[in-house]
């Protein structure tokens, strides 16, 4: 992060809240944080013509960008004039398989200083020579580690997790090595014994009837003269395990056992090149991994272990030749987005001996990941168990009822004699507790952090703590919830890409972290789900076998999504507006006259609201209405302008429609329920007129009985307030204490956002990690900090500084934009009001400060102080 021009909380981290070191800034205007295709030198870019950007950074006030140059290799873009660019698609000639370039951005100041940057990417390939392998399923027992005295293990009808080996000899010092390889499940590579990469839970969740992704590794450092071995475990993982709330057998929804897929692609020092590849004479074992399911859990029997099985000189002559099970290579493409990595470890805060044998741990917070146990001084047989839960039943004993068929149980058999470390390492829960039973005492046990690699960027700091506590409560939310696609909870058998909590969170999450790279895989996930009619889902990715029409404010996430990444990012490729298009047009051909009733999937309405429903005729007209609006400017975008009249033409009918059906004199909108006049306000679908009746009923109705939303509204109730002049009323919501409130869950030791706002209900549906009401973080960045961008800007371009302090004494916040660095400080108090803000260069912000004084800056760093009694 660059630059430190106000005080604000560190970036909160899984261990801590220690903020990095921060370089300092620049004292020209230079470009930093360059990514190509949104990753930071990413191997393996599969676009022919990556997207490369930046963001720019300087101390001077005013120092913006006028020109750029972007160099690809031998190619240069020449001097671009573009003020607003923070990026640049290449367009050289071809770019060769698996190739690295180095680029370099050049930036030009508007008084001809010039500023550089330099990076590099490397490109995947199209052409595969492997051939996809398995263990030979039909050849496999469940294997039970029988425990005297105790019941058989159960293995869940879950096979033992193969282990698929090749020796190969190199003659030839090796220059360069990279390893490109993915599989149907989930896998973990090895080269000469080292593990290879820190993805975890690698290839991650597409729908593999559509797309496979694959990764690339760069493992030169591993390579050796004379015998090498590359060796990979594989388990079922979304492939052929356990997959959301369905109770099928595994392999229902795309296969019946994990397979690999290699390539290793070797450079030697004379020149020459090899292909180590899976197909024909790979041999294949079983060792400690007995099983391994995202649901069920992991069990390691260590009395299996296969010492060097992926060292050279061992001796695979007992295993079986691996199954050639396939040369499609067709589905392959290369990863858009960082894996899911430990990022992060937790120390208990308390671990007691409830029985005799059974230990309770508390690492006090609610997260996604796993536990590492260290076992010393056992005898062979010795069952280890860690089970998982969120919370408690009583003092000392996991809550698991909302677990469902999630068990969430691994475990180890010892071998004894020496010290083991467990560690699943193809299943994750969700979990604040681990209960661990088999052993007399714990020496080391830690909670691992697991969850996609999006990169923090934004900060926040009030003089409330509470509020404080929930801000980090909404982010670890996120971490848990984005684990390769973003679930709605990480913890029960579901765990599914649900769209609507992806679309009302994700203005939240682009906050906190770097999502760029992240929804852009998962919108392939969107537009693969979609129907041959234009119906998007209600989940993505889509599950073999399931049939799933999207509900309104559901499927919509297939243009709202999309539209967000664009205001943010400035990337206009996240606007696919051919698959926008096909649904929009769905939803008019099924609704001819514009009230959104039919073909509306399973309708969930304005789900857990806790007030009066919303007419479910009034939430979907109003969500047509946003899709239909949106799609025509995303059209406009791309130069889709016969598409863009046609779609705005509808969407202003949509309008017409709703007006007449569903809104009466005054602006009152039929049902009276707060999500509908959220909707109609934020939505704008109501005159000026109208406007003021409905924002003054909604304001009644909230002054009346607290929040009434649910998912569907929730991200809009305090930015609309504050829209409307209520912004006393938002900040009376935020610190509201008694349910349904924020606070409420934060006072009842929530270290997560509950799926609930009281956290009460049946037990299968109640997560305690649940993010959509989480979706009040976008307004502690945008109303209580007060960053914002105006409604025609892209990547803040032009950005808003409007801060709301309501009855707190200060706040702060920090956000890395596409842009670069915008910042906000502000202190209020008895003598006065104090704000200092950084723009990034090229940009403008509009500042409003209290009183209803309005300044227009440039980029820099600027201090704004009202003094009590005087407006300047």
């Amino acid at each position: 992060m660059i630059g430190d021009a106000v005080h604000c909380a560190p970036a909160q981290t899984p261990a801590s809240r220690s903020a990095p070191a921060r370089p300092p800034v620049p004292p020209r205007l230079t470009p930093y944080g360059l990514r190509c295709e949104h990753r930071r030198t990413p191997l393996g870019v599969g676009e022919p013509r990556p997207l490369l950007s930046w963001r720019l950074a300087s101390a001077r006030a005013g120092d913006d960008p006028v020109a750029y140059e972007l160099e690809v290799g031998d190619w240069s873009s020449g001097r671009v004039e573009d003020p607003a660019a923070i990026g640049a698609v290449y367009g050289g000639p071809p770019l060769l398989p698996r190739t690295r370039y180095g680029w370099r951005v050049t930036v030009w100041a508007r008084d001809g200083a010039a500023g550089s940057a330099e990076s590099w990417f490397e490109t995947g390939q199209d052409v595969w020579q492997a051939s996809w392998i398995a263990h030979d399923p039909a050849a496999v027992a469940h294997m039970d580690p029988p425990t005297e005295g105790e019941q058989a293990l159960s293995h869940h009808g879950l096979l033992p997790c193969p282990q698929l080996r090749t020796s190969f000899e190199s003659t030839a010092g090796v220059t360069r090595a990279r390893l490109l390889i993915s599989a149907k499940g989930l896998y973990e590579a090895r080269v000469n014994g080292h593990r290879v990469g820190d993805a975890e839970l690698a290839p991650g969740w597409t729908d593999y009837r559509r797309r496979i992704q694959y990764q690339v590794h760069d493992v030169t450092p591993f390579l050796l003269d004379g015998e090498n071995v590359l060796a990979a475990t594989v388990a079922d993982g979304w492939w052929s395990g356990f997959t959301g709330f369905d109770p099928r057998r595994p392999g229902y929804h795309y296969g019946r056992f994990p397979e690999l897929i290699a390539e290793l692609h070797l450079t030697f020092d004379d020149g020459s090149t090899r292909v180590v590849a899976t197909g024909e004479g790979w041999r294949t074992g079983h060792g400690r991994v007995r099983y391994g399911d995202l649901l069920k859990g992991e069990c390691h029997d260590a009395r299996a272990e296969t010492p060097g099985w992926d060292l050279p000189g061992f001796d695979d002559s007992s295993w079986r030749p691996a199954v050639v099970t396939g040369d499609d290579h067709s589905l392959l493409v290369a990863s858009r987005d960082e894996p899911v990595r430990a990022l992060g470890e937790l120390l208990p805060i308390s671990t007691v001996l409830v029985r005799p044998g059974v230990h309770l741990v508390d690492f006090g917070q609610n997260i996604a990941g796993r536990v590492r146990l260290a076992v010393r001084d056992q005898e062979p047989g010795r069952r280890v168990t860690v089970r998982h839960g969120e919370t408690l039943d009583g003092e000392d004993r996991l809550h698991t009822a909302n677990l469902r068929t999630a068990d969430a149980t691994d475990v180890l058999i010892t071998a004894g004699g020496v010290e083991e470390v467990f560690e699943p390492r193809f299943t994750y829960h969700g979990f604040r507790y681990a209960e661990v039973s088999g052993l007399d005492r714990l020496d080391d046990i830690r909670a691992v952090v697991l969850h996609s690699d999006t990169p923090w960027t934004g900060t926040f700091d009030c003089s409330d703590p509470e509020v404080n506590r929930l801000h980090d409560n909404i982010g670890w939310g996120q971490r848990g919830n984005f684990v390769s696609v973003p679930t709605d909870c990480p913890q029960r058998d579901e765990r599914l890409g649900w769209l609507a909590d992806a679309q009302v969170f994700l203005p939240t999450a682009c906050f906190n972290a770097d999502v760029s790279g992240f929804f852009s895989k998962w919108m392939r996930d969107v537009v693969d789900a979609q129907s041959p009619e234009g119906g998007f889902s209600n989940v993505a990715p889509l599950l073999s076998g399931v049939a799933d029409e999207g509900a309104p404010g559901w499927a919509d996430a297939g243009v709202l999504v999309p539209w967000h990444l664009y205001r943010v990012y400035g990337d206009d490729r996240f606007l696919d507006v051919d698959s926008m298009v096909r649904w929009v047009d769905f939803v008019a051909r099924h609704n001819p006259d514009l009230i959104w009733r039919h073909r509306t999937g399973p309708h969930f309405a304005d789900w857990l609201a806790p007030g009066p429903a919303t007419p479910r005729e009034v939430l979907a007209t109003a969500f047509f209405h946003r899709s239909a609006a949106l799609t025509a400017e995303a059209a406009r975008v791309r130069g889709r302008h016969g598409e863009a009249e046609r779609l705005g033409a509808l969407a202003d009918r949509v309008r017409a429609a709703f007006v007449e059906a569903f809104v009466g004199d005054g602006g009152l909108v039929e049902g009276d329920t707060q999500t509908g006049y959220l909707l109609a306000l934020a939505f704008d679908l109501l005159t000026p007129e109208q406007s003021r009746g409905a924002a003054a009923r909604l304001a009644a109705l909230v002054e009346e009985s607290g929040p009434q939303t649910g998912f569907l509204g929730v991200n809009l109730l305090c930015p609309v307030l504050s829209a409307h002049g209520r912004d006393d009323l938002a900040h009376a919501l935020l610190r509201r204490t008694d349910p349904p409130s924020w606070l409420y869950q934060v006072r009842h030791g929530a270290t997560t956002v509950w799926e609930r706002w009281d956290g009460v209900g049946a037990p299968s549906m109640n997560s305690f990690n649940h993010y959509a009401f989480g979706s009040i973080g976008e307004w502690l960045y945008s109303g209580v900090a007060g960053i914002d961008q105006a409604p025609g800007s892209v990547a803040f371009r032009e950005v808003v500084i409007r801060p709301l302090p309501g009855d707190l004494s200060r706040a702060c916040a920090r956000y890395e934009s596409a842009r670069g660095l915008i910042s906000v400080s502000w202190h209020n108090d008895a003598e006065g009001f104090r704000l200092e803000t950084r723009i990034p260069p090229g940009a403008t912000a509009t500042v409003h400060l209290p009183g209803g004084d309005i300044r227009r800056v440039t980029s820099g760093d600027h201090i704004f102080e009202l003094v009590r009694g005087d407006k300047a």
